[in-house]
């Protein structure tokens, strides 16, 4: 540890400056890639690390015709860096829910493409947080659920919507929705024009299948584990896809394939047996640093969602 620097203590505003230029030029790979994000010129740029790498006397970074990199004590600061700008956010966010009006972001991540009804749903929903909390800025936006349990416990998203099959220690889950998922093929298959008695458990077993991409439930692991899956596709739409090329099986929930049923373009296969349930939850942080904002959204989607009597 560096006992020489003439960063004061309590950090001023100054040097709070430097450390936002430091963090963007790392994370844009270099003085001229941060110009346009800095909206400075890159010897703005060298004079402000300069003074930083000064006033911290330590080598931050290296810069010349082998390119950009940090040295290791740059690896560090800049570790160090993000972590504080985390806490004033932190904080930030804490004292604005302090607050009788919420203000500031609400997030909210969902893994799955939604149906025209759960759309209809969620539209409500955030007619709902939209006439309760005029004031908050609302993110919608969709991620996988392994980003969306990192996010969640970071306090980086509020609510998360994704299948909780496999439950996080930290994440309070709440049934949202459940439906029937069937097996299905597409209009090219050879099982199309079958009836489902002429269908056996070894065709089954050899046709090449989706597997969904997550753990499910039993159910739905003990019928998958008879077939023979060699692919895989956890978005809906990637695995209609696949399934109306003719060459693969795949379970899919009724309602998004309704059109396609319709149209003679896919066919569900023994639907009184091979079926399971997909359940969608609602993901929340059990203790968050806005309750507030969550304890909104749980109530509207509730009422939107019909959990709860309007």
């Amino acid at each position: 540890m560096n006992t020489h620097s003439i960063i004061p203590k309590p950090i001023a505003e100054y040097d709070l400056r430097l450390l936002r230029i430091f963090v963007s030029v790392v994370e844009h790979g270099g003085f001229s890639a941060a110009e346009k994000a800095l909206r400075i010129t890159r010897s703005t740029i060298s004079v402000h690390m300069s003074n930083l790498e000064t006033r911290m006397k330590l080598k931050l970074c290296m810069r010349g015709r082998g390119g950009f990199s940090l040295t290791e004590e740059g690896q560090l600061v800049y570790r160090a860096v993000i972590n504080l700008f985390d806490s004033l956010n932190d904080f930030s966010l804490i004292v604005g829910t302090l607050g009788k009006e919420l203000s500031g972001e609400i997030v909210i991540l969902c893994a799955d493409q939604l149906d025209k009804n759960k759309q209809k749903k969620l539209a409500n929903m955030i007619e709902i947080v939209h006439c309760k909390a005029p004031n908050l800025h609302i993110t919608l936006d969709g991620d996988s659920i392994s980003n969306i349990e990192k996010l969640l416990l970071k306090d980086k998203a509020h609510i998360g919507i994704f299948p909780g099959y496999q439950k996080i220690e930290g994440l309070s889950y709440t049934p949202l929705t459940s439906e029937p998922i069937y097996l299905c093929c597409g209009k090219k298959h050879p099982f199309f024009n079958k009836v489902d008695t002429h269908i056996t458990p070894e065709d089954l077993a050899s046709a090449s299948t989706i597997h969904p991409g997550i753990d499910v439930e039993e159910n739905g692991r003990k019928q998958l584990s008879k077939l023979n899956l060699n692919a895989k596709a956890y978005q809906f739409d990637m695995r209609k896809t696949m399934i109306l090329s003719g060459q693969y099986l795949g379970y899919m929930p009724q309602s998004y394939i309704q059109q396609e049923l319709n149209m003679g373009e896919i066919r569900i296969i023994q639907p009184s047996t091979l079926t399971y349930q997909f359940n969608l939850s609602l993901v929340h942080k059990k203790v968050s640093i806005e309750p507030n904002k969550v304890e909104l959204l749980q109530s509207a989607f509730k009422v939107a969602f019909d959990l709860v009597e309007k």
